[in-house]
């Protein structure tokens, strides 16, 4: 994608969606880090009924710690690898209470020392909860990043920092939500929707000609 052909996509996608936001369901910023750790190799949509379930009984450090392990993952069960995620959470939950007053630390380095919280998860809690300009590269922002050109790159980390340096700085608050949403619904991993796509134009992948099948 030639750096010209940048803010336009960007511009399009702001058109289309002013104020795009994550879709998982949370109410405190807490609640999005449960909810972020609980989505690895998980749909949005198996968290936010497991979540559901859960908030209204625990939504705090101490009232996850008090359900105990085991009740813990009968809440959220439904979701993959359910098991280490929860093992995961009572830890992350135990350092939040002992090192943190029941907080969510604000900064990367702080995040990144809990439990099942790695750079994309941190990225997610520092962009969405507190505004910061991170960019959180999920699988469907890596795919969409090197499909179209915008950041290419072999890895999650390199595709991160080519999407800082190459996104105008009005746009780099949501990037990350309107690459995930266009990821998800658009620019789909086998079979790109490029007929009904707003930022074809802009992109570098060739068959944007293709017609949707009979």
């Amino acid at each position: 994608m030639k750096t010209r052909d940048i803010a336009p996509f960007f511009a399009t996608l702001k058109a289309a969606n002013p104020m795009p936001v994550t879709e998982l369901e949370y109410t405190s910023v807490f609640e999005l880090l449960v909810a972020v750790l609980l989505s690895a190799q998980a749909t949005d949509v198996s968290v936010n009924k497991a979540t559901r379930r859960l908030f209204p009984v625990a939504n705090t450090p101490q009232k996850i710690l008090d359900l105990g392990l085991e009740r813990l993952e009968s809440y959220i069960k439904t979701i993959g690898l359910y098991h280490s995620k929860a093992r995961h959470l009572m830890q992350t939950c135990q350092i939040l209470v002992e090192q943190h007053g029941g907080q969510v630390p604000r900064t990367r380095e702080a995040l990144q020392t809990l439990p099942g919280v790695g750079r994309k998860t941190a990225n997610v809690v520092l962009n969405t909860a507190f505004g910061e300009a991170t960019m959180a590269v999920d699988t469907h922002i890596f795919r969409v990043s090197n499909r179209t050109g915008l950041a290419p790159g072999k890895t999650p980390l390199e595709v991160e920092q080519k999407l800082l340096k190459r996104i105008p700085p009005e746009y780099l608050v949501d990037a990350h939500h309107w690459l995930i949403l266009l990821g998800r619904y658009v620019c789909i991993a086998r079979k790109p929707l490029c007929w009904q796509c707003a930022v074809a134009p802009f992109c570098d992948y060739q068959p944007k000609t293709e017609a949707p099948p009979a």
